[in-house]
């Protein structure tokens, strides 16, 4: 049993070592290969599914036996088979964000990272043909760097001030540009596409360089087209090239960084791109739309740190905001730290509750966890301002308050242990009412209670909570300055990542 899926044919049941038969597609629709000599034929009503019948005396009475009880057979299954696609389809995503992680993670150039980038991309949203545009700032063009199932020798820059390119107006722009030839209706923006490609469906998506001191600004452009089977790029497809465009970026950046700089300075300025690439994965929260109300701060111990925060918008007019703290810093953390952050922000999009999200979040971080040696604490809640509720799970994070208007304060305690020190059938959640406007979440990592002064005595986590309640009619960002303030006064040492999130909404 075959099923063609994403450009080939994938084995369902049979022989492991079976030969994936020949077949081709024409006008969108899959058709057995004239050369093929195998008995192989579609099941009716089974968009996909193909069944081969080997070494029968009679194919012919064989496949009219097995047809009906095939068709049968399957259609039972569909869901089932359906979900498992789904969850392989999940797999591909997370490898993929993984691989641009390990990008991240290591020195080379521009060229390479480009080509790695287009090549795993490619992969997992089934397009045949791609390519990555970089900018040129000395002459203020997209210059082609990497290309997959095209020759981008033959592409020539482009200015970015061109009318007519789909590429030069997402760079410009800022915002993804689609074709979708099945949407009734629907005009091809801006001119057509290369007359050679074999499918009309594109994507073009800017790659931007969220720099922590300032907005995020445009380094590139990733451009995919001739689809793989279905000539359209789902919804799916679209939001996950958009999401990890921001690494995609810092990829990019890096590498060209690296470039400019091969002299005896190299070392210390590695160190220090490293730094501003992991801030520049600590999204902005003000950049959701939520103006004063959220603010938040992370300052590594090192170059690099494990700490990390989310903010995101979720459906229903809910904020989702994460804290979490990986069991070590330096590299290594920071490497799992971007891993769990990208698949954290994924995840979060499609879960119910806090609790289902951090168990699917385990489901896909675990292999990586173990492998590192590492575990993290993680504190996700969801503020659902319209029914005054805040649900929550804690994996273990010991600094989690909610404060009310009159200044007490509520510990958000554990539901479950750190994530990688327990299976995912242990993660629980609570939930707690919520006041909009008045009551403040406050999460702090660890690197700011534990900091200690001359004497050994630590800052403490009730030092926050009395910093806050003196300005609970104050923005968060001031609270936020308040504390660093006063930490940085207790201790010049650092001895750990210290990350504060306060969120009133």
């Amino acid at each position: 049993m075959w099923r063609y899926t994403r450009g080939r044919m994938r084995l369902v049941s049979g022989r492991r070592d079976a030969t994936p038969p020949a077949v081709r597609v024409t006008d969108g629709v899959v058709e057995r290969d004239p050369a093929e000599r195998r008995w192989i034929d579609p099941l009716p009503g089974m968009d996909g599914y193909w069944f081969e019948i080997a070494n029968a005396p009679d194919p012919a009475a064989a496949r009219a036996q097995l047809m009906p009880v095939l068709s049968q057979l399957l259609a039972s299954e569909a869901d089932t088979l359906r979900m498992a696609d789904d969850l392989a389809d999940r797999l591909e995503e997370i490898e993929l964000l993984y691989s641009i992680s390990e990008v991240l993670g290591r020195t080379i150039h521009l060229e390479e990272a480009a080509r790695i980038i287009v090549r795993e991309v490619s992969r997992v949203v089934g397009a045949r043909r791609s390519s990555i545009l970089v900018h040129d700032e000395q002459t203020d063009m997209l210059r082609p760097v990497a290309g997959w199932g095209t020759d981008i020798q033959q592409f020539r820059p482009v200015p970015v001030n061109d009318p007519k390119s789909i590429a030069a107006r997402v760079f410009r722009d800022r915002h993804m540009v689609f074709y979708d030839p099945t949407g009734p209706g629907w005009g091809t923006p801006g001119r057509g596409l290369d007359p050679t490609y074999k499918g009309a469906a594109f994507l073009s998506v800017p790659i931007l360089y969220p720099s922590p001191d300032g907005p995020p600004r445009p380094v590139g452009v990733i451009n995919l087209t001739d689809r793989e089977g279905a000539d359209a790029f789902t919804s799916r497809e679209r939001r996950l090239v958009s999401a990890i465009a921001n690494q995609i970026g810092a990829a990019i950046e890096n590498a060209r960084l690296v470039e400019r700089d091969r002299g005896q300075d190299r070392v210390r300025h590695e160190l220090e791109l490293a730094h501003d690439l992991q801030l520049s994965l600590l999204q902005r929260p003000q950049a959701l739309g939520l103006g004063r109300s959220v603010a938040a701060r992370c300052e590594p111990a090192e170059s690099v740190g494990g700490d990390f925060y989310h903010v995101l918008r979720l459906r229903g007019d809910r904020v989702g905001v994460m804290l979490g703290d990986v069991s070590s810093h330096g590299f290594g953390a920071a490497l799992v730290m971007a891993l769990v952050l990208s698949a954290a922000g994924i995840h979060a999009m499609d879960a119910d509750t806090p609790e289902d999200m951090l168990r699917r979040l385990l489901e896909s971080v675990a292999p990586e966890l173990a492998r590192a040696e590492m575990h993290l604490t993680l504190f996700y809640g969801i503020v659902d301002a319209r029914h005054g509720t805040l649900r929550y799970s804690n994996a273990g994070h010991a600094h989690a308050f909610r404060v009310s208007a009159s200044g007490e304060a509520r510990r958000l305690g554990a539901t479950s242990p750190p994530l990688g020190l327990a299976a995912a059938d242990t993660i629980g959640g609570a939930e707690v009412p919520w006041k909009c406007g008045s009551d403040l979440l406050v999460l702090v990592s660890d690197g700011i209670t534990e900091s200690r002064d001359e004497f050994g005595r630590p800052f403490g986590e009730e030092k926050v909570l009395d910093i806050v309640r003196k300005r609970l009619t104050a923005e968060p960002a001031a609270m936020v300055d308040a504390v660093f303030a006063g930490v940085h006064d207790y201790t010049e040492r650092v001895a750990d990542d210290r990350t504060l999130l306060l969120l009133r909404c």
